[in-house]
């Protein structure tokens, strides 16, 4: 009787282990991001870019040390709760050992929490609100993509000269708020008398451009109003209502492809972007860009980047530690880390963990054989000559 008894605890013990020893020989990646809902095509092009790193970093092995890398896809739809709870599964119920993700700022912000919780790294790409690296982050997230801060510091660099005057306009949640703001800090010359939000949902642009126009239409000098806006709806329908008749320019940041289709009608239009396929001149671009024309017959876009970025972070770590996915000695590594992406060289500063990195002010160049806007670089706008805040309070 106590000899089957042993038998049967060995079996047991067996059939328990069994599982553990096949997951401690993989790298489990749970990346959560909107495979549908308002912002579908940026995280389509996150999940593009992030396969393609991986298959880059690896050297097509995609294995780290041995361990094979597993890539677990999750859809948010863009919904906060949504998000919170796939990510908390991922990290209990599919053991996931880092997650990447996600693509809104208002489902990266309901998932700051779990990381914590859980003791397990968030690698935040792209989502863009300074609060996630600020005054809601902890010691668990990292992110690759830029911040509101970013973005808004490399636009003010742009177009923040005396003698302008600007008004805004913006989505009416955390990653329009959260550039606004920045932008209104970043502002040393210029003027700025309007901030405009309208609903994520907007189509109608009216009532808002007549608000903005109303604002700048009896300053003296230079006029400004610049867009902040993501997902669906196209702002610069604004330039419909003649725009040019008060003397009233725009300026906005990069976008994707799809989206940059309008700025052919700004030509000469100004702005910062984060990523241009025919910007950036160093071997990774170079390596994604040709990897992208290969398989899709066409550049990679805007997020793309900051999806292969995000794996060349995660792998250049990983290789660091020898493959082990100890969420303290992987901390320890990547705090102060730098690493090559399509856009250079990039480095986790140690007080928030957000990635520093350059971006590149841009003119508008209407060129008949591509579909969209051309950003021609102007120059680019290097880590140090952004003063970006250290936002965190912990």
């Amino acid at each position: 009787m106590q000899r089957r008894t042993l038998v049967a605890l060995a079996a047991l013990a067996a059939t328990l282990s069994a599982p553990a020893l096949a997951q401690s020989n993989e790298i489990r990646i749970a990346h959560i991001y909107s495979k549908t809902g308002p912002l579908e095509a940026y995280g389509k092009q996150t999940q593009t870019g992030l396969m393609m790193g991986l298959d880059y970093a690896t050297g097509g092995s995609m294995a780290v040390n041995g361990k094979k890398i597993v890539v677990i896809e999750k859809d948010d739809q863009g919904k906060p709760d949504l998000g919170k709870s796939l990510l908390a599964a991922a990290y209990s119920d599919d053991k996931a050992d880092i997650a990447v993700g996600p693509t809104s700022s208002g489902v990266a912000l309901a998932m700051l929490p779990v990381a914590e919780e859980y003791k397990k790294i968030l690698l935040v790409e792209p989502a863009v609100a300074d609060a996630i690296t600020g005054d809601k982050w902890n010691k668990y997230i990292f992110r690759t993509g830029r911040n509101s801060s970013q973005d808004a510091i490399s636009n003010a660099v742009a177009i923040d000269k005396p003698g302008v005057t600007i008004a805004t306009l913006a989505q009416d949640y955390a990653f329009g708020r959260d550039g606004v703001k920045a932008f209104k800090d970043a502002i040393k010359n210029a003027k700025l008398v309007h901030e405009e939000y309208l609903p994520t949902n907007t189509t109608d642009f009216t009532a808002g451009a007549q608000r903005l126009i109303d604002k700048l239409k009896d300053q003296p000098g230079r006029k400004i109003i610049w867009i902040v806006w993501a997902g669906a709806g196209n702002p610069f329908k604004i330039a419909d209502m003649d725009l040019k008749r008060y003397g009233i320019e725009i300026a906005t940041g990069g976008n994707i492809l799809p989206a940059m289709a309008s700025f052919k009608n700004f030509p000469g239009m100004e702005g910062a972007t984060y990523y241009y396929f025919g910007i950036p001149k160093n071997p990774v671009n170079e390596a994604l860009v040709a990897a992208h024309y290969k398989q899709f017959k066409a550049p990679p876009d805007f997020f793309t980047a900051g999806g292969f970025s995000s794996a060349m972070a995660l792998v250049t770590a990983l290789k660091a530690t020898g493959g082990d996915t100890n969420t303290n000695k992987l901390i320890k590594t990547m705090e102060g880390m730098s690493f090559d992406t399509p856009k250079g060289k990039m480095t986790f500063r140690k007080e928030d963990h957000q990635a520093l990195q350059s971006m590149y002010h841009f003119k508008i160049k209407v060129d008949p054989a591509f579909a969209w806007g051309v950003p021609e670089l102007v120059r680019e706008i290097k880590p140090e000559e952004m003063q970006i805040p250290v936002r965190n309070t912990r």
